[in-house]
């Protein structure tokens, strides 16, 4: 029986003895830049408890709930001083704009790098736009201490500029390097990353600031972004047929596997905009997006603020603490990722439903988490617990709701993503000014408000996805593909550029689609088989 060919069909002497595959080197590097990203992005968000006076101007309140922790000891070091802790006075407005202001860039770079990185390829697009948001945060000691908060924001609007084009980019690296049976695990490989960045970006700077001070936050890191650009630049190839270090085995394994699914990427009509802007299962995931990244982004650049007007936390206390939830958050996405796999393949179960029972699992339990949390007054263990286990239950998102829009639409799935991921994206803008508009005095108070607001925002859009939500297949993207077959049948240029086969692996091919058929034993509906094996979901 014929079948296609893998990468360990051929002899011993063809491959290539102690050798690492380049498509992993890649996946490591990719993994390398997203928690270089995250650490860049949110590093800030831990630090600047200790750039600013954390001191409110506290007024007198009649309400019995706003009640004031025990201040627990500040450890100062040898080699850090107070003066040196808290060098600005930023209120917590103030504060609110600095720590949205990335997110300005971030949305603004999205849609532009993805059209440079489909053009040019993605190595240069991403290099090029870390290693420039990289600089940026080598610079952010100087360019804060001379131009105060007004220098911090346009640094950090540029910095999310940089990074406009860091998802874009990896995915077009991956759509030439990611044979469609190994997308799942090299995707998971390369973005692991962004969670992975989130724990070090607390963990690692709060040990950092209490040893050596703030400044070398974003020294030690960004000497850290140099030395992974250099690897990157010398390592990364937009094409295995480009590479300088890849082996004719690797070359002629990803040429055979990976060839087909970039022409029929070229082959496909243009975007159907108007349709996709008038379909209601576009309109749930896109809702669901913006309560996703208001409660992620509420937290992730918040959480640490809380911690320090609060709980009182030291700052090495605050960033390890703090870091949990991110960690919780990973395995879940992990543990969720296999529940969801063996509930649709083992149990039958429809995708539309496990779709909406994940999404809202990564909606409900972070919205209990964080008002359990509000309301644990000073028990810091179950304020911790609870923004542990909730924000740990938003890992469902990723088998979810990051993976929807190829349910809806394999054919269009990157322009789809870069819509829904970029109209989310704007949650960042506002959640953190609404935080610092809110918290103007840091009481517990004032902090349960932000947390009621993140839990309505969260349920709503949660409600609004299970009445429009959907995991199948819209029509617009079927009537694309059945417009493009129909020209290709009506114009015989179109025709005579299908690559010719042989007849063995003609067959091969045929074999291995009529194999492809079943999952398990149990059948697909061809419509689908697209979406589950050439368009291999993604985590973002």
């Amino acid at each position: 029986m014929t079948r296609m060919k893998d990468e360990n069909s051929t002899t011993s002497a063809e491959r290539p003895k102690r050798y690492i595959p380049q498509r992993y080197i890649f996946g490591l590097l990719g993994f390398m830049a997203l928690s270089n990203a995250y650490v860049q992005r949110f590093s800030l968000s831990l630090t600047i408890t200790e750039m600013t006076d954390s001191n409110h101007d506290l007024i007198p309140t009649k309400n019995a709930e706003d009640v004031e922790c025990p201040v627990g000891e500040i450890i100062i070091t040898n080699r850090t001083s107070r003066t040196q802790l808290y060098e600005f006075s930023w209120d917590e407005k103030t504060q609110g704009i600095i720590l949205s202001s990335v997110f300005w860039g971030y949305v603004v770079g999205q849609l532009p790098g993805g059209m440079i990185a489909d053009r040019y390829g993605g190595k240069h697009t991403l290099g090029f736009g870390m290693l420039f948001c990289i600089l940026c945060n080598l610079s952010l000691p100087f360019v804060v201490r001379k131009f105060e908060a007004i220098g911090l924001i346009v640094l950090r609007f540029f910095i999310g500029l940089g990074q406009g084009p860091l998802y874009p980019s990896l995915n077009v690296i991956l759509s030439h390097w990611a044979p469609f049976h190994e997308r799942g695990r090299l995707g998971a490989l390369v973005f692991a990353g962004a969670q992975v960045g989130n724990v070090i970006s607390m963990a690692v700077t709060g040990i950092i600031i209490q040893k050596l001070g703030w400044p070398y936050v974003f020294y030690i890191y960004g000497f850290f972004g140099i030395v992974w650009y250099i690897v990157w630049i010398t390592f990364i190839s937009d094409k295995p047929s480009t590479h300088r270090f890849i082996s004719e085995h690797e070359k002629k394994y990803l040429e055979e596997n990976v060839h087909d699914i970039t022409d029929e990427r070229k082959n496909l009509p243009s975007t159907p905009w108007k349709k996709i802007l008038t379909s209601g299962p576009v309109w749930g995931v896109v809702i669901a997006q913006i309560g996703h990244d208001w409660g992620l982004f509420t937290i992730i650049t918040d959480l640490p603020k809380y911690m320090k007007s609060v709980l009182h936390l030291s700052v090495a206390e605050n960033g390890t603490l703090s870091a949990l939830p991110y960690l919780n958050m990973w395995i879940f996405a992990l543990f969720s990722g296999y529940v969801c796999d063996w509930l649709i393949e083992k149990k039958g179960f429809g995708i539309t439903i496990v779709r909406k029972i994940f999404v809202t699992t990564a909606a409900t339990g972070p919205a209990l988490g964080i008002i359990a949390a509000s309301y644990s007054y000073c028990n810091r263990v179950a304020v911790i617990t609870s923004f542990t286990i909730g924000m740990g239950l938003m890992g469902a998102f990723v088998p979810s709701l990051k993976v929807n829009p190829l349910d809806l639409s394999p054919n269009f799935a990157g322009s789809l993503m870069a819509f829904v991921g970029g109209t989310g994206a704007i949650s960042g803008i506002f959640a953190p000014f609404v935080v610092g508009v809110l918290t103007t005095h840091g009481t517990l108070t004032e902090w349960r408000n932000v947390f009621w607001i993140a839990f309505y925002v969260l349920i709503v859009t949660n409600i609004v996805y299970f009445i429009l939500g959907s995991g199948e297949v819209q029509p617009w993207n079927e009537e694309a593909s059945s417009s493009d077959a129909d020209q290709t049948e009506d114009d015989p240029s179109r025709r005579n550029t299908i690559p010719e086969i042989s007849i063995q692996e003609g067959a091969e091919r045929a074999e291995f689609k009529r194999k492809m058929s079943y999952i398990n034993g149990i059948p697909i509906d061809p419509s689908r088989r697209r979406s589950v094996f050439v368009e291999r979901p993604l985590i973002f």
